[in-house]
């Protein structure tokens, strides 16, 4: 046997067992994945199915009733807005009635939503109402406290989404200086996002408390003593902006060290060429710095705005959504509904709507910090 005829043969035999290598390999990275593919079919497709089919039903936790099939009631009530227009009581000769202030007089809202004359106006709740002119303009909603709880957690998320990667962003640049002990600050920075957001929240509720709260003693003390204290947590204008300066303290570290490692990606070359263009710090941020950190920005808004969207055991732990729902929000209201209160299906309901819109939130910032081509 010839040389040459030697070599066909291991080149035929090597080629017919490479199919059955390669089909081994991927058996093997089919059973290896086996165990990821189950937890996410139980944890996350499973329950996801099922929030659905609840969500078209009236199933509750424990009850001896039947499950029935009530189709989008369940939505219904959950978005549903109205308007609803009141005119001033009006005397015999045609002008409004006043009250003791003063005050133009409406007939009772109630009266008009309890009436059966007005089937367009049942299962409603007042919202809000303004006055403009002899005329009572009120928002309708047939559940007020899900509308209150999505203002909340919408107006969470606005601030704190630009406030903490910008906090972030501006200790990055600072420690990422070549300076002695700036390891120091970035360790002292980091130290809050290790702690459990559970005892931040115990630790923080002390800190806000209004008798001999940490906070008040420190304001009274920087006043000399000219500072009121107050409940932080016990106001409806404090409430959330409390919780907003806690969350971004917790969590900031560690947007600030993806922050840090993307300014470190970028190439020194490009700030020697803006140096030697005569660029001062600005234009070697705007031009340099911020093109170089696309990427970063992007990955840090959609995480922030996720984590955002989703506030959930800042508000258990510290003010379980009052006062007055001033802190309440959709994950709250989602577990309120669906365990303390046993209604598994509209607790469903919350949970798919609020899927919906941190998706289509997603999408958008998505869409909105996209690399545009050139």
């Amino acid at each position: 046997m010839t040389l040459k005829t030697k070599t066909i043969m291991h080149d035929r035999t090597r080629s017919t067992k490479w199919p059955i290598d390669q089909s081994k390999e991927a058996m093997i990275a089919w059973l290896m994945s086996i165990p990821a593919i189950v937890l996410i079919l139980v944890f996350l497709i499973v329950p996801f199915i099922l929030a659905f089919y609840f969500s078209l039903t009236n199933q509750r936790l424990i009850s001896p009733n039947p499950t029935e099939f009530t189709g989008l009631q369940n939505y219904r009530q959950l978005l549903k807005l109205r308007v609803l227009r009141l005119d001033s009581l009006i005397d015999e000769t045609g002008q409004p009635i006043l009250d003791e202030a003063g005050n133009v007089t409406f007939p009772l809202e109630r009266e008009i939503i309890r009436n059966p004359d007005y089937p367009q106006y049942a299962g409603f709740q007042n919202w809000k109402s303004w006055d403009i002119g002899n005329s009572r303009y009120s928002l309708l909603a047939g559940d007020v406290v899900f509308m209150k709880s999505l203002i909340n957690t919408l107006y969470f998320a606005l601030v704190i989404v630009p406030g903490q990667a910008g906090l972030g962003l501006l200790l990055a640049l600072l420690i990422n200086q070549r300076t002695k002990g700036v390891n120091i600050f970035r360790t002292i920075y980091f130290m809050p996002v290790v702690v459990s957001i559970v005892i931040v929240s115990i630790l923080f509720r002390f800190i806000y408390s209004g008798d001999n709260g940490l906070l008040n003693s420190v304001l009274v003390f920087i006043s000399a003593g000219r500072f009121t204290p107050i409940d932080w947590m016990a106001s409806t204008t404090t409430a959330m902006p409390a919780i907003m300066a806690m969350s971004a303290w917790q969590a900031v570290g560690i947007h600030m060290v993806i922050w840090l490692a993307g300014l470190q990606n970028i190439p020194h070359v490009l700030y020697e060429a803006a140096d030697i263009d005569g660029a001062n710090a600005i234009q070697k941020f705007r031009f340099v710095t911020w093109p170089g950190l696309h990427n970063t920005a992007v990955f840090i808004l959609v995480t922030i705005t996720i984590a955002a969207l989703g506030l959930f055991t800042q508000i258990h732990v510290m003010t379980r959504g009052g006062p007055l729902d001033s802190t309440s929000t959709v994950i709250f209201q989602a577990v309120r509904r669906g365990f303390d209160m046993q209604n598994i299906a509209y607790g469903s309901t919350i949970s798919l709507v609020f899927f919906i819109l941190v998706l289509s939130v997603a999408m958008i910032q998505r869409y909105l910090t996209r690399e545009k081509k050139a």
